[in-house]
């Protein structure tokens, strides 16, 4: 089982990445799932209806999310229909959407989760509790399990991971944009990533105009930040090898596109 995860689409610029190079990535990778993390892919901030239709159009066949998963006020009118989209499965019980699924690949059904670490972001429940729980319960369906842990702190993912390590084929990072070099396979079989980084702006911060972003740390006032639309871009993600009968991965690769990194067929 081959799956390529594309890690946080932000803006215009990432979706124009997407529809872009994602088919490329596809005719060259050859995978059976591709997962891609939605959450800034609406201005920066949140997800819409069209541009989660729109994704899946350009070839993604299931998305995560992450702390801005509620930024667009008409995300309550269709994520409980969103049968492709899931949001942390550690938000509080009543919150619209849900926290994982299944997908059919050719027979092999896939379990994907996504949680979100409490160091530095809203404290809401505990992931390393929830992931017990729904470990536990989709282990029945499939040993094949992958994990998109939406954190601030390189620490509670490296935590998370080593905690779950043998218990699920992969734990990939999403939300500080900056993609990390030190994809690997832990000592018990699970494929792991701090950061798999961003799609989007390449030289704005973190997806953002540069300007804003300087003035706060110059001033420590508020600022609006704004997501960069114009200008070059980039497209981050990872290839994960797992073996469909013990779940265990076997192969991690990282992908990185920018102008100083062309993609090569």
């Amino acid at each position: 089982m081959r799956i390529l995860f594309i890690g946080d689409v932000v803006g215009s610029l990432g979706r124009e990445q997407i529809e872009t190079y994602l088919p490329k990535l596809k005719q060259k990778y050859q995978p059976q799932l591709t997962i891609v993390n939605g959450e800034n892919a609406a201005a920066g901030k949140g997800i819409t209806e069209k541009i989660y239709k729109q994704l899946l159009s350009y070839g993604a066949d299931f998305l995560t999310m992450g702390n801005h998963t509620f930024d667009k006020k008409e995300i309550f009118d269709f994520i409980d229909d969103a049968d492709k989209m899931i949001r942390p499965a550690n938000y509080p019980e009543g919150t619209p959407g849900k926290g994982y699924g299944f997908v059919n690949v050719n027979g092999t059904e896939v379990a994907i989760i996504n949680l979100q670490g409490r160091t530095f972001l809203p404290a809401i429940d505990d992931p390393f509790r929830y992931a017990d729980q729904l470990i536990a319960e989709v282990r029945k369906r499939t040993p094949i399990i992958f994990i998109d842990f939406h954190a601030e702190a390189t620490s509670e993912k490296l935590a998370l991971a080593w905690y779950l390590d043998g218990k699920i084929s992969a734990l990939v990072g999403t939300h500080t944009h900056v993609q990390t070099a030190d994809n690997r396979i832990l000592d018990n079989g699970t494929a792991y990533i701090t950061d798999v980084g961003m799609t989007g702006p390449y030289d704005g911060i973190i997806g953002t105009e540069r300007d804003a972003v300087i003035k706060r740390f110059l001033t420590q006032l508020p600022v609006r930040f704004e997501a960069t639309k114009k200008g070059k871009a980039q497209l981050s993600g990872v290839v994960i090898d797992i073996d469909q009968r013990s779940g265990q991965a076997t192969k991690i690769e990282r992908i990185l596109i920018t102008d100083d990194q062309p993609f090569f067929e």
